[in-house]
């Protein structure tokens, strides 16, 4: 797979159906971005950003705010600086490559993390330290990450990524309480629906099905079928076991 988000040669294009890189709809953008906006944050830092939709979109939002999105994936972030590019915010947003770990961005009036918690460490409780740390006092961290709808059976976790345990992920009563216990009340707790899920893992894959269904004699072919056919049959594993949560926490104060 090339790194670019368009098709270069005859090589399969990347992720040029997704607007956000999780299963989140517009309406929920949406609301979100009004939520953050109406603290009037003049900084918005995001950790593992990706493109950094959500990040342009509070920008665009709040014109006094400036960004910085960081991340490893230089694909990713150059298609995040065309789009700012595209929005007259090129001179109000930065996208690092870089690590996040131990970084000194911070503090932020606004911290999004969105299913990017493993870039502040491999532990979630001390990854939500961190955030604490990275979030201005009077601030806000938008925190998306998954947790078990309900315990997944050994079968289930058998089909799904490898390696997969039960202790990958927490319920959501005790996501919210390591949140609570990393120094932050929660403002705003709610959860993707099956139809962000599907959506989002449907255009994942979406391009690259559509390219491998044209050139199934390609060089690439054999390769890429067996990627597709093993995420679509992770997804639908954990399709309505594996749920991820958006919470919008504020710092407690110090």
């Amino acid at each position: 797979m090339t790194s670019a988000t368009a098709p270069q040669g005859d090589l399969p294009p990347r992720l040029t159906r997704l607007t956000f890189h999780g299963p989140l709809s517009e309406a929920r953008a949406t609301a979100m971005v009004r939520r953050l906006a109406g603290t009037r944050p003049g900084s918005v830092l995001d950790i593992g950003c990706g493109w950094g939709e959500l990040m342009l979109r509070l920008l665009a939002a709040v014109p006094q705010a400036h960004g910085v999105g960081v991340d490893v994936n230089a694909g990713d972030l150059e298609r995040g600086r065309r789009a700012a590019g595209a929005r007259g915010l090129t001179g109000r947003v930065e996208f690092a490559e870089e690590s996040a770990v131990g970084t000194g961005r911070g503090p932020a009036d606004v911290v999004l993390c969105l299913g990017a918690s493993q870039a502040l460490g491999d532990d979630l409780g001390p990854a939500l330290r961190e955030l604490r740390r990275l979030v201005a006092d009077g601030g806000r961290v938008l925190l998306g990450e998954g947790f078990w709808q309900r315990t997944p059976t050994e079968a289930e976790l058998a089909g799904m990524w490898p390696g997969a345990s039960a202790t990958d992920h927490h319920d959501l009563a005790a996501l919210v309480d390591l949140a609570v216990a990393a120094g932050f009340r929660p403002e705003w707790i709610e959860t993707a629906s099956l139809a962000e899920w599907e959506e989002f893992e449907s255009a994942y894959q979406a391009d690259t099905e559509v390219w491998l269904a044209a050139n199934p004699a390609h060089p690439l072919a054999t390769e890429t079928q067996a990627r597709l056919d093993a995420h679509r049959a992770a997804w639908l594993t954990y399709r309505g076991v594996l749920g991820l949560a958006y919470l919008t926490l504020v710092p407690t104060a110090t």
